[in-house]
């Protein structure tokens, strides 16, 4: 059996905590003290988060032509000591426009880190044989890491110090991952040629993962404010990101089964349906042992719905036709993940405030369950 390369997987999944725990799901605790601090409303709380998706987008977007010119390797630590700036600088300013632009230069920033990875781990899978499956799990699940991190450091700090103390991780994680990846590389290539793809036979679990993105992201945007406006401390606080970072952490392996069996649409259905029970429990149950339950439900799911578009596209697609349709997955979960942050917070400046906002992110995710239904492995 090939050896595994533990350094060089634990390395990078360090990168995909600065990707994503770090750069982007972090927000959601120091939102509550910015919010109260800079009088800001729920549509603009969710609209900072809407603008760190648009620079996500348009930095993965730019990515297939950035790598037919530079190392994978290159592009991720760039892109993880990029993010670590910017964090930082978040806490040097207090305008609302420069915050939005932050915002948007850290989403770019950490694409380039994430997809950077994300290459590299797939070089570093074929090469570990019979587990290359832990590799692709470690990585992924370093997100779980990057959000167990922040919860850890920044509930004891107000902002802006929290964004500094952000900045500070980030780049520790940055200098581990060069650290423990000088023998990876993944060289420049030129374009590959792509197969079309029928996106018509699609379109149910298109729609169903454009849900997806429209439900989950007011949960990871707002849920610390919610629990704070409903009187958790902020050790409480602290320990239900926790809690939902190690399921995050745990769902590569929990999931790896139904993706697998499963040629369709229904691991799709049956995630975005656990995903709309956990999103609706806090505004249903006050009980604190149901809402943890929700956090650790909802990390232990949210991240293997990415994976079951891909299995999806793996399964019934040849292989020259995989970018295409991981792309097309990608670009209508981008448009709902644009969306729904700013379209929750609109609604929570309403009536009912944010406890609305969690159920209309429960009925998408719900719709989104019932369309992946629809979809039917492809001939």
């Amino acid at each position: 059996m090939t050896p595994m390369p533990w350094r060089a997987a634990l390395a990078l999944a360090l990168a995909a905590a600065v990707s994503l725990g770090l750069s982007r799901f972090s927000y959601a605790l120091l939102l509550p003290p910015m919010r109260a601090d800079l009088g800001w409303s729920y549509l603009l709380a969710g609209a900072m988060n809407t603008l760190n998706a648009v620079g996500y987008l348009a930095g993965a977007l730019a990515m297939p032509m950035l790598l037919r010119r530079f190392d994978a390797r290159a592009a991720m630590l760039a892109g993880g000591a990029g993010a670590a700036l910017l964090l930082a600088a978040h806490g040097l300013v207090r305008s609302d426009a420069a915050l939005a632009g932050l915002r948007m230069l850290t989403g770019a920033a950490s694409a380039a880190s994430f997809v950077g990875g994300g290459v590299l781990a797939a070089r570093l899978a074929g090469q570990a044989g019979a587990r290359a499956g832990l590799v692709l799990g470690l990585y992924y699940g370093g997100v779980g890491l990057g959000i167990v991190a922040s919860a850890l450091s920044l509930p004891p700090l107000a902002w802006p110090q929290g964004w500094w103390a952000l900045g500070g991780l980030a780049a520790l994680a940055t200098a581990l991952t060069a650290a423990g990846t000088r023998k990876l590389v993944a060289p420049p290539m030129p374009g590959a040629a792509r197969a079309p793809v029928p996106l018509r036979a699609f379109a149910f679990g298109l729609a169903g993962y454009a849900m997806f993105g429209l439900g989950y992201i007011g949960y990871m945007t707002f849920v610390i404010t919610l629990l704070s406006e409903q009187g958790w401390s902020t050790v409480a606080l602290s320990g239900f990101y926790v809690l939902l970072g190690l399921g995050v952490m745990a769902s590569p392996w929990l999931w790896a089964g139904l993706l697998q069996r499963h040629r369709g649409g229904v691991p799709l259905a049956v995630l975005n349906a656990l995903l709309a029970v956990a999103t609706a429990v806090p505004v249903l149950a006050s009980h604190p042992l149901a809402v943890l339950g929700s956090g650790l439900l909802f990390g232990c799911v949210f991240l293997s719905l990415v994976a079951s578009t891909t299995a999806l596209v793996r399964h019934n697609l040849p292989a020259d036709a995989w970018p295409a349709g991981i792309a097309a997955f990608t670009t209508v979960f981008a448009a709902g993940q644009i969306v729904g942050p700013s379209l929750v917070g609109h609604v929570a400046d309403g009536a009912g405030g944010l406890a609305r906002g969690f159920v209309l992110s429960a009925a998408l995710l719900a719709a989104g369950a019932l369309l992946a239904l629809g979809q039917r492995p492809l001939r």
